[in-house]
């Protein structure tokens, strides 16, 4: 897969069947919107691309942070690229993409730089100054200039509608254990170890601390069982997420105690993948009775983790 980051990059290309959309999460929708659009392009030999924004429109609107992001843009491109996509094209959402009105999206980007000779897009895609462009538009457009348009009907697991707005419902209210059935992944976040206050090795359970990053949708405070993936390598374990209250400290982070594993982590990047939540965040009495609750957790998961592995035998 060739990714263009900038108008500049686009050259030379060859003519494409494009998925179109915001694609955050890259969840199951997404992804059955784009294996047409792969499909479409083999059959009537022609590449096929996924155009996306690396910033929310709606946050740029906005003038400020109103939509978190479910996975971090290096993230969405490996997903996309395993999809069998050709092209991505992946653009700042910017000033002359915002001021550019239906039609000039259409033409100047679509057709024009893109290369567009069909689309896919879903129910609810919407384009152009104000968002004035719809797939009723798009539509009449590539009737009116020879270009097919196909438009995505809702895409719907056990009666729910699949889209980035429930995903993030699931993960700000800590139901990340169904997230996989809409994603066809787990949830995750990823970032460097920091050092924390280091009560964890006092009372037997180190931990490697992640912080927070403000952009992304974050789980609600509680104790998940987790995999941390680090070197390429799943490791068992079990996160918490939130503020320490017996402890504490008031900022919001993410630290995960790691079964089995003792190398020193600090300043290395690790994976945190969420499969589901055991219990809400509490404030004990004491350290003592802390310890004593991340010892049950510990078995709790560690149960979790074997039921699983039992499973996927």
């Amino acid at each position: 897969m060739k990714q263009f980051n900038t108008l500049e990059e686009i050259k030379d290309i060859k003519e494409t069947v494009i998925a179109l959309g915001n694609f955050d999460g890259v969840h199951k929708g997404h992804q059955e919107l784009i294996r047409r659009t792969v499909k479409s392009a083999r059959m009537a030999g022609l590449k096929s691309a996924v155009f996306t924004f690396t910033n929310h429109p709606k946050n740029v609107l906005a003038g400020k942070l109103v939509i978190k992001n479910i996975m971090y843009p290096e993230d969405k491109a490996e997903i996309i690229k395993s999809l069998g996509v050709d092209y991505l094209f992946s653009l700042k959402f910017n000033k002359f993409i915002q001021h550019l009105s239906a039609e000039e999206f259409v033409q100047k980007l679509l057709v024009d730089t893109f290369k567009m000779r069909e689309a896919y897009c879903g129910f609810n895609y919407h384009y152009g100054y104000k968002a004035e462009g719809s797939p009723e538009t798009l539509t009449r457009a590539g009737m009116k200039a020879g270009f097919g348009i196909h438009v995505l009907e809702p895409y719907k697991i056990d009666g729910n509608l699949v889209s980035s707005t429930l995903i993030r419902k699931l993960i700000r209210e800590g139901k990340v254990g169904e997230c996989k059935k809409y994603m066809g992944r787990n949830y995750m976040v990823r970032g460097e170890v920091v050092v924390g206050n280091k009560i964890g090795r006092t009372i037997g359970f180190p931990t490697s601390n992640v912080l927070i990053d403000e952009t992304m949708v974050t789980p609600a405070h509680g104790v998940y069982v987790t995999y941390c993936k680090y070197n390429g390598v799943d490791y068992q374990g079990v996160t918490n997420v939130g503020i320490k209250p017996t402890i504490g400290d008031n900022k919001k982070n993410i630290e995960t105690h790691i079964f089995n594993f003792s190398t020193e982590l600090y300043g290395k990047q690790i994976r945190v993948e969420f499969l589901e939540r055991l219990r809400p965040e509490i404030k004990f009495n004491s350290v003592q009775e802390l310890s004593e609750q991340i010892a049950r957790d510990c078995i709790e998961a560690k149960r979790y983790h074997q039921q699983l592995a039992m499973k996927n035998e």
